[in-house]
């Protein structure tokens, strides 16, 4: 546990906001562009590259990409706030009879809803966290309620190697910000490749294992908590019967969820994993968000609940696009690319790739934001040392996704929800840094 508590103490001292981050890392890339790369025309260099930074924050394509990700993260959070999903979480409660297996089933069902959407994930360990913490104070059952915060996280160690990694799933989408260099990827080579299928089965046995024999060691306590959710009496008069409408919620989420059915299995000659997109995986969340929900009233609650967690993708991925910017048309990829030729070859490289993914996740808490600056770095390279691109990317997905065990910027909101502090989960969820560690550089030497 102390090293646990080194660890906050050194990033609590060394790490301002992400935003602040954002900005530093715009001031270091500039003035490295400055000094390593030369000016393409008469032009002052300063200018040049404030054009640059300028061209990357308003790039039309990265901008899609930022809200695809938006919509992702807070319909996966509405979704999260439904009924049938408060409900399905309040059964499994009932299977938690200590800390052992308390943790062992919140860590095994977050992992499997974080593979399929990232901001369902986080919300619905957050969730069933504070859940098992009021069914325990309920029964009189002591708990080791950090530990049970922490397996409520886990999922974002998974995510990116999921159906909603922004990575992957941009790659898999015709046009995207790098085509002309890459092509399109199908989801096919990447998220449900042998390697990752094979390395996301491991985790979800070793993971809830570790938890469980965790749980086994801890001492529990009583916990004096209250209720989270808390039913609301709504009077409702004239037109706002359509805001109330069930009969009108489940026509328009119906319509929503048929037509992505029809997308997926009739329209095409051959039904492929290719139509897996950002904007069709949001399409399937909005109908089961607003059919979930019942009505239209109690899902734009659920928004309302949920858009502030978005709010860092919304100001934070334009000054990412920036230094992406400056990097490009600087000639900055190029010369970073040649760098990571020099030091490596085709079995090193994903596993450098992973360190240097890992390290930068730490700056850079955001899979999207991450993907655009790493992006073309990585594809330039793999391309001049004839690795695989889509082991390459999963091998960015895997690193970006093992630090957030120790970076908290996504715990916010489960921080929030369950009434823990970062210092309290910190020392699990660098347990499962480690062991995540083993297992994600096995897969990427092994497949």
């Amino acid at each position: 546990m102390s090293i646990a508590k080194k660890f906050e103490k050194i990033f609590k001292g060394l790490l301002p906001a992400p935003f602040s981050i954002a900005v530093l890392l715009t001031f270091f890339t500039f003035i490295l562009a400055l000094f390593i790369t030369q000016p393409k025309a008469e032009e002052s260099h300063i200018l040049q590259l404030l054009s640059y930074w300028e061209e990357g924050i308003w790039h039309p394509p990265l901008l899609v990409f930022a809200i695809q990700m938006m919509l992702m993260l807070v319909l996966g959070h509405v979704l999260a706030l439904t009924k049938p999903i408060n409900s399905l979480i309040e059964k499994g409660t009932s299977f938690c009879k200590n800390t052992a297996n308390a943790a062992a089933i919140v860590t095994f069902f977050t992992l499997i809803v974080s593979l399929f959407n990232w901001g369902l994930g986080l919300i619905f360990g957050a969730i069933f966290a504070r859940k098992v913490g009021e069914h325990a104070n309920k029964n009189n059952i002591p708990i080791n309620y950090p530990l049970i915060g922490a397996s409520g996280y886990s999922g974002l160690m998974v995510w990116h190697g999921g159906i909603s990694g922004s990575a992957p799933i941009k790659i898999a989408e015709e046009g995207h910000f790098l085509a002309e260099k890459m092509g399109v990827i199908s989801q096919a080579e990447t998220i449900f490749s042998t390697m990752n299928i094979s390395v996301s089965i491991v985790l979800l046995i070793v993971l809830p294992l570790t938890m469980y024999y965790l749980g086994k060691k801890s001492k529990g306590s009583a916990l004096p908590m209250q209720t989270l959710l808390e039913n609301e009496t709504v009077e409702i008069k004239g037109a706002e019967k359509i805001d109330h409408s069930k009969i009108m919620a489940y026509i328009f989420g119906g319509i929503i969820l048929a037509f992505t059915f029809y997308k997926a299995f009739i329209l095409p000659e051959n039904i492929s994993l290719n139509i897996i997109t950002p904007n069709y995986i949001n399409l399937v969340l909005l109908g089961l968000a607003i059919m979930m929900h019942s009505s239209f009233y109690n899902f734009l609650k659920g928004v309302d609940k949920a858009i502030s967690g978005a709010s860092g993708i919304l100001i934070q991925f334009p000054l990412y696009f920036g230094i992406m910017g400056i990097m490009n048309h600087s000639g900055m990829v190029q010369i970073m690319s040649d760098f990571f030729v020099s030091i490596s070859n085709q079995t090193t490289f994903p596993i450098f790739t992973f360190i240097s993914a890992a390290i930068v996740n730490i700056f850079v808490p955001s899979g999207g934001g991450q993907w655009a600056v790493q992006g073309p770095i990585i594809v330039e390279a793999a391309t001049q040392l004839g690795v695989s691109i889509p082991k390459s990317v999963m091998a960015l997905a895997y690193g970006d996704q093992i630090t957030n065990m120790l970076q908290p910027f996504w715990a916010l909101p489960l921080l929030a929800i369950t009434g823990l502090k970062v210092k309290e989960i910190l020392p699990y969820t660098l347990i499962l840094l480690l062991i995540g560690v083993v297992i994600f550089i096995g897969g990427l030497l092994v497949f």
